[in-house]
């Protein structure tokens, strides 16, 4: 195990240690990366954070790192599950393949509690895959805290479902209708639609309830969203969810206001200044961003229906593609909320739209139909053209725009709750010292 660093070290016994712990997914680990940075750049004198990855995550991670001298990496191996050397991140794994990173979660259990014992961290802040790190910080006497790289809404809606799961798998019933959420919204998910854990039993299935007990006995919860996305979702998630909730997001916006390089982020590549310059040159609004994570996978049908409905649109467009060219053996929701984020976009907050009809699409590709090029030419051309709906829709997205930038502004709520972080964890460790003096 390495740790580096390429600032002074010379008061680090005087600074809060604080240990972050994302998932092997892109997607998880730029986000808790720059809580990371943000943290190291708005209390340099006080805390030391640490990014504890694999060395291919570290190396993915390097980029956004130079700027921020004060963030340590601290690497481990990455366990020994059947990938090549080097593969060590969903982003970059096979579709078929992508099994072997869950399997490598619970291969990490036993490396994560020697690391954690050997460096004893103040305070860990650890993805929500890592469950177990909420026992070893107790063994510690340090704060656990869960770490989601998406908002409150989706994960109210699974805890809900999960509760009525046994009565999910004996109806045919559609749509499900999600129980006891705050707000005027009835949320009805079609049952093709729901992750597998909710409707048939996989590693989810039987994590989840380690998961749930893990996030309750913890510290609390660190969640990239703001309070003015989901006020409702947020208030009730306080209540119900965690000892203390800290929405310090959109984390990506807190730093330099987004306009970082694409390197800069952890996502540069090959073409991203001629991308960049390729953009600069079209009007404002005008090109759709096409991305669908690296948690998603496609059929080759469906990569070429939605090559040509882009086409057809007429539109602008900019598709990033994973890895491999995106074509896969199957378009899965990865276990998650891919499609109940989808409702928090399209019916909650109001700034969405949706493709194709509810009941037509499957979190599993054999359930689920090809959505054809003629239906995405349509939805991105309403979209993009102003009619009633759509001018509503991007109005409110430049609505929730404005709200997120003021969020993560200083004085704004993200920027309140992440300065609310690490007051009390400085609180807790400082307590923790003053007893240890004590009992000298």
């Amino acid at each position: 195990m390495a740790l580096s660093n390429s600032s002074s070290s010379s008061d680090r016994n005087r600074k809060l240690r604080v240990f972050f712990m994302p998932f092997f997914a892109s997607g998880h680990m730029i986000p808790m990366t720059d809580v990371a940075r943000l943290v190291a750049l708005r209390f340099p004198g006080e805390v030391e954070p640490t990014m504890v990855v694999t060395p291919a995550n570290a190396a993915l991670i390097a980029p956004s790192l130079r700027g921020s001298p004060g963030v340590l990496v601290l690497t481990y191996p990455f366990p020994s599950v059947g990938l090549p050397p080097g593969v060590e991140n969903l982003s970059s794994a096979p579709a078929a393949e992508t099994w072997r990173i869950y399997r490598a979660v619970d291969e990490s259990r036993a490396v994560h509690a020697d690391l954690l014992r050997r460096h004893r961290p103040d305070a860990v802040v650890s993805d929500v895959a890592f469950w177990w790190t909420t026992a070893l910080a107790a063994e510690l006497g340090v704060p656990r805290l869960t770490f989601y790289p998406v908002g409150v809404f989706s994960q109210l809606a699974l805890t809900n479902l999960f509760k009525i799961r046994a009565r999910i798998m004996a109806s045919d019933a559609q749509p499900v209708e999600v129980p006891d959420l705050p707000g005027p919204h009835r949320i009805r998910i079609p049952k093709s639609e729901l992750p597998d854990f909710l409707v048939s039993d996989d590693h989810l299935t039987a994590a989840w309830p380690r998961i749930r007990e893990a996030q309750e006995r913890g510290y609390g919860c660190v969640v990239n969203t703001f309070y003015e996305l989901e006020p409702d979702y947020c208030d009730r998630y306080r209540r119900t969810e965690a000892k203390r909730a800290y929405f310090v997001g959109p984390v990506a916006l807190s730093l330099y206001g987004g306009s970082e390089s694409a390197e800069e982020r952890g996502g540069g590549g090959p073409g991203a200044r001629e991308v960049v310059a390729w953009l600069d040159a079209r009007e404002a609004g005008s090109v759709v961003f096409v991305c669908f994570g690296s948690w998603c996978h496609f059929s080759a049908a469906q990569l070429g229906e939605l090559a040509r409905g882009l086409e057809l649109s007429g539109k602008a467009f900019l598709w990033a593609v994973r890895e491999g060219g995106g074509a896969a053996e199957e378009w899965t929701a990865e276990e998650f909320e891919q499609f109940i984020n989808e409702t928090l976009v399209a019916e909650v907050v109001g700034f969405g739209e949706k493709v194709w009809g509810e009941g037509r699409r499957s979190a599993r590709e054999v359930e689920g139909e090809v959505v054809p090029a003629e239906a995405i030419a349509t939805a991105v051309t309403r979209f993009m053209e102003g009619e009633e709906g759509a001018e509503r829709a991007r109005r409110r997205a430049s609505e929730v725009a404005e709200k997120a930038r003021a969020a993560v502004a200083e004085g704004g709520s993200s920027w309140r709750d992440l300065s609310r972080l690490i007051e009390d964890l400085l609180r807790e460790w400082r307590g923790v010292e003053q007893e240890g003096a004590g009992n000298a």
